[in-house]
């Protein structure tokens, strides 16, 4: 029988674990596989590694990995697929709003030969201003990026275990990794399912999270943002050296007058923010390659109950 891995990050979520597990073993209990469950505490400050170590106790299937700190949700992703021995993966968040009553779809589209199995959710119970700017974000981030990512796809998914491999080769420390999932190609199939609402605790992502987890997904996959600097630099010199011409033309013409106040503020106003906006996104490409440089681990493991997996 083959082997599912289910990987389930989780950070402060000791009021979900249980539940977790008692919704994912009624859902893999009914299939022909055998199952792995792999939880990865990702620097929790609540019970939610001790509801994890009250599980591995009781029950073989589950197996666990608690980070020594607060890495983020990609590196413990991250960590999971690296010591999961599945055939295939499915990554879900241990908040619930990831249905497993979808298992047995995903796995049937796994059966079906697809090496990624995508859940897409609706924007059911999100504001219309979050959908709207998600929305606009989407259609930004496709028209400049390499990759196609879809409004809606996320991490929920069902990785075969050649797509797990190509995950794991892909070792930048900046991860994003709705763009890698896209990246590596492979075979896919989509299914959709209405947006489940939290029920206990609190969403662990903020504003500022999700504003610093956009500009990862520009950044990551394309070099647009470092061109678009040089054609605006480009224009504007352009466009100052016709200022300069014309200017020049009507001093030789009608002599020096008034100086002009609001003229040289908006000039200054102008460039000053072109160039400050120009040296913001190569700095941040900057910092990405000194992050790549440093070559440190993406994540450091404080306890686990399981190796790394070594392919046969």
């Amino acid at each position: 029988m083959k082997l599912i891995s289910i990987v389930v990050p989780a950070f402060n979520e000791d009021a979900n674990i249980a539940s977790m597990y008692d919704r994912l073993v009624q859902e893999l209990e009914s299939l022909p596989y055998r199952y792995e469950i792999m939880f990865i505490n990702d620097g929790s400050s609540d019970g939610t590694l001790q509801e994890i170590l009250k599980l591995a106790e009781a029950h073989d299937s589950v197996k666990y990995i608690s980070l020594t700190r607060n890495f983020g949700k990609e590196s413990a992703m991250l960590a999971g697929l690296k010591r999961i021995k599945g055939d295939a993966a499915i990554v879900m968040d241990s908040d619930l709003q990831h249905p497993p009553t979808l298992i047995g779809e995903m796995v049937a589209g796994y059966e079906d030969g697809f090496n990624q199995v995508v859940a897409r959710r609706s924007r059911t119970g999100d504001s219309k201003a979050r959908s709207l700017l998600s929305s606009l974000y989407y259609k930004l981030i496709n028209s400049i990026t390499d990759v196609d990512l879809q409004d809606g796809e996320g991490d929920f998914r069902l990785l075969s275990r050649k797509a797990i491999n190509a995950i794991l080769a892909l070792s930048e420390s900046n991860r994003f990794s709705k763009g890698l999932f896209s990246w590596i190609g492979l075979s896919k199939k989509t299914i959709n399912y209405e947006n489940v609402l939290r029920t206990d605790g609190d969403s662990k992502w903020s504003f500022n999270s999700l504003v610093n987890y956009g500009i990862d997904g520009i950044v990551s996959f394309n070099m647009k943002p470092l061109r678009i600097c040089f054609y605006t630099g480009f224009l504007v010199l352009i466009l100052s050296l016709i200022y300069i011409f014309f200017t020049l033309y009507n001093i030789m013409r009608e002599g020096i007058g008034a100086p002009g106040y609001f003229t040289t503020i908006t000039a200054i106003l102008l460039l000053g923010g072109i160039q400050l906006i120009s040296l913001g996104v190569i700095g941040e490409y900057i910092g990405r390659i000194y992050n790549e440089t440093k070559q440190r681990p993406h994540f450091l493991v404080d306890i686990s109950n399981a190796d790394e997996y070594d392919e046969p």
